[in-house]
């Protein structure tokens, strides 16, 4: 005796739901509509619906029908480029830059890859809507203290945590050619609004935000790449250094280096990281900003 038709009939949709052809919240197959495919009638139409059931992989939703269980997905029609970009964001923060796509975003959603390109018309465009985004989470002081060199440090330090939330930031924004976003031109207006005490002209007040955001930038380049490999090594780099021990040692032997030598093994406090880094350096450069303007 053959297997009933029933059970076919539910092992083929439950194929179907398992390979994300029908999704959750996805109105199956009605019996009527079995019937037309399968040539069976409705009882058995029905008992294949009783066994979608009673698996767990259905449900009956008031209204709308007989449909796959799980959170329905939103409708493509609920999308915004908002939405979009937060989500996008999310994924290369997670993820990285090289890991996003079109697909990915959508499938984050739960909603089809195409229906995204209503609402931003290629990956290079909704590239520059995520860092328009992730721009419009600075927050400066909404008054300058007169202070130039103040105002420009608290500004560089909370760009400073932005890139740091944001790992891609850094790598993805270009300083040649700068895509056209109303939150970098908020910042770098900023910049040069905090500038205006030092009685510099716009040309200059340009160049020194220019800078200051590159500095930044800069710097920002190593935090994903420091990420990965921390991902890929399950070392820190204190705990990566400490592994370089053997063959520095053996390098110095083959190759003697005074300042090396007194850096690494006579200074044991010394410590160096992106952070150090980032305030020797903004320390730096405000230094020889007001020198320079000391001096104009």
């Amino acid at each position: 005796m053959g297997e009933p038709a029933y059970t076919k009939i539910a092992a083929d949709l439950k194929r179907r739901i398992e390979a994300g052809e029908l999704r959750p919240g996805e109105r199956i197959p009605s019996a009527r509509a079995i019937t037309r495919e399968w040539g069976v009638a409705i009882a058995t139409a029905t008992k294949a619906h009783a066994v979608l059931r009673d698996q767990g992989l259905t449900v009956a939703r008031p209204g709308v029908g007989t449909v796959v269980a799980g959170p329905a997905p939103r409708r493509d029609t609920d999308l915004s480029l908002d939405r979009i970009v937060a989500a996008a964001i999310a994924v290369a923060d997670e993820h990285g830059m090289a890991e996003l796509s079109m697909r990915r975003v959508a499938a984050s959603l739960n909603v089809a890859t195409m229906s995204l390109y209503r609402h931003v018309p290629s990956r290079e465009e909704l590239e520059v809507a995520m860092i328009d985004g992730a721009l419009g989470e600075l927050r400066v002081a909404p008054r300058y203290t007169g202070d130039w060199r103040a105002d420009l440090e608290q500004c560089g330090r909370v760009m400073w945590a932005l890139f740091q939330r944001h790992p891609w930031l850094g790598v993805t924004m270009s300083l040649t050619r700068p895509q056209l976003s109303r939150n970098a031109m908020r910042l770098g207006e900023w910049i040069m609004g905090a500038l205006g005490p030092a009685g510099l002209s716009a040309p200059d007040r340009m160049l020194v935000q220019v800078l200051l955001f590159s500095f930044v930038r800069g710097l920002a380049d190593a935090i994903q790449p420091e990420a990965e490999a921390m991902r890929d090594t399950g070392l820190t780099g204190d705990e990566w250094m400490e592994q370089q021990e053997p063959a520095f040692h053996r390098l110095l032997a083959d190759q003697p280096s005074p300042a090396y030598e007194e850096l690494f093994l006579r200074t044991p406090d010394f410590d160096f990281d992106l952070d150090v880094l980032f305030e020797f350096g903004l320390a730096r450069f405000l230094d020889g900003i007001g020198v320079w303007i000391s001096s104009v």
